[in-house]
């Protein structure tokens, strides 16, 4: 076999190669930040941005973060399986001003090297391909600099220079300051189970303590009745939509007292707090009488036992005097009495 034919072959096999696949790429992969589908955060909430940048860069990734009157750059390593991750602790978003934060991840590519740089002394970001010793650009920072998100599109014209082999990927993030919201509770009676709820703005992960305290829980006097019902506990922020996550939690309230009830709701790490109130009423007792009920007598019937009827003869009239007929009935006995003497 002919050596000398098949070294050409190779040596255009590796150039073909090197040409298909770059040395370094950047991909991020995840943010963990308040949702997994929204950039908002609320301030002390940390943000945390991994990704794979391939070819594995000596020098890291340059990190640029940007926002109004604000430019944080750092250099991070890159991990023996080309991950990377760029976190900013709950210390650093603590004090962060409320807008939108830009962050431009840089990678040195095949020279090795960061050919946009930043120098902190100046404010000044320089092309370092350009010149012996480089060229400043624009000023980042300082008197006369670029703002936010004008900053954030001169670092990435910058960098997409031609002249210039360095690649970026972008993301960016919203601080807000923190805030929850207890959604309506309406009122509900002694022994009633339902669940009261909210939204927020604070990652998911996060801890919020909820009490429910009853109004009597005040001041009073030995001789009072103190007593008073309420809960207490915490809950843990869930991932929501549109920017807002949620929270909730049961509630019995078998052993609450009628009375009108306060909700309160705080974040245990992170500065934030909300109320509400509602009503929990006494109990319903029926009080409708049972149905009179109305006895219905039929009337009695009366069975009629006929009476036999006698029919006297009348006496009739005798058509004499009365007296004549008694007179000639006394003679007849004295002439009667006379003879038999």
């Amino acid at each position: 076999m002919n050596v000398q034919r098949i070294q050409p072959v190779v040596i255009f096999l590796v150039l073909l190669i090197s040409i298909i696949v770059p040395a370094g790429a950047i991909t991020i992969t995840q943010s963990d930040s308040a949702t997994s589908t929204s950039p908002g955060i609320a301030n002390g909430d940390p943000v945390i941005i991994k990704g794979i940048a391939t070819g594995h860069p000596q020098a890291g990734l340059q990190v640029w973060q940007i926002s109004n009157n604000y430019l944080k750059v750092s250099t991070i390593p890159v991990e023996a399986d080309n991950t990377f991750t760029y976190e900013l602790q709950k210390a650093d978003t603590q004090n962060l001003a409320s807008g939108q934060y830009f962050v431009v991840v840089q990678h040195p590519m095949m020279n090795g090297q960061f050919d946009v740089v930043y120098d902190p002394s100046s404010g000044q970001v320089s092309n370092k391909q350009l010149g012996a010793n480089g060229m400043t650009i624009f000023q980042m920072s300082g008197s006369g600099s670029l703002q936010s998100p004008a900053g954030a599109q001169a670092i990435l014209q910058a960098i997409n220079s031609q002249n210039i082999d360095d690649t970026f990927t972008t993301f960016s993030f919203v601080v807000r300051p923190p805030a929850t919201l207890i959604n309506p509770i309406g009122d509900h009676y002694v022994g009633d189970q339902f669940t009261i709820g909210g939204t927020t703005n604070l990652a998911a992960g996060d801890n919020l303590q909820v009490e429910i305290t009853s109004s009597s829980f005040a001041p009073t006097k030995k001789t009072t009745d103190g007593s008073f019902s309420g809960i207490a506990k915490t809950v843990q922020v869930k991932t929501g939509s549109d920017g807002k996550n949620h929270w909730s939690m049961s509630v019995d309230t078998s052993s609450f007292r009628p009375d009108e009830y306060m909700v309160t709701v705080s974040g245990i790490t992170v500065a934030v707090s909300d109320s509400a109130t509602f009503n929990i009423l006494a109990p319903v007792i029926s009080t409708t009488a049972p149905p009179t009920v109305i006895a219905t007598t039929s009337p009695a019937t009366v069975v009629s036992t006929p009476v036999p009827t006698t029919t006297v003869p009348a006496t009739p009239k005798s058509p004499l005097a009365l007296w004549p007929v008694l007179y000639a009935g006394l003679l007849a006995t004295i002439i009667l009495n006379i003879k038999k003497e």
